[in-house]
């Protein structure tokens, strides 16, 4: 039975951020209290996670039958898409500062137009890069 109230329990812990986010609170007061939820709610997941583990999945004998074939391509996929994950929130980040005070700057002087989107086109390179990591991470596991 706890098989089915244990993701339900997981799923309104975790939206509750959420929850209060979409109250869009407007001081700093409940923004704190945002932020104390948030924690909070992730401790009890995690809490949850460690009190209730789900039987049998995870075994001692799985485990040692599967000891001898372990592969690490696991943690290659995940560096790629780390890189890959990382590279695009750096490219949101960069091109979400940029992008602004291009058009600015253009609507102001329509000259600096090409100055303005190479500005732009650098914050993009970044996600090409991380791709183009997580494209050689994942070539050389084959």
């Amino acid at each position: 039975m706890y098989i089915f109230l244990l993701p339900l329990a997981i799923v309104i812990l975790l939206s509750l951020p959420v929850i209060a986010r979409i109250k869009n609170f407007k001081d700093g007061k409940k923004c704190r209290n945002a932020i104390i939820l948030n924690l909070c709610s992730f401790f009890g997941v995690m809490l949850l996670a460690v009190l209730l583990p789900i039987g049998d999945l995870v075994s001692a004998e799985a485990v040692a039958e599967t000891a001898g074939t372990l592969s690490y391509a696991g943690m290659g996929y995940l560096a790629a898409a780390i890189a890959v994950g990382l590279g695009s929130i750096g490219c949101g980040i960069a091109v979400g500062n940029a992008a602004p005070a291009a058009i600015g700057a253009v609507a102001e002087e329509p000259g600096c137009f090409g100055k303005a989107m190479i500005f732009v086109a650098l914050g993009e390179g970044v996600a090409l890069y991380g791709f183009l990591i997580a494209f050689l991470i994942i070539q050389a596991l084959k």
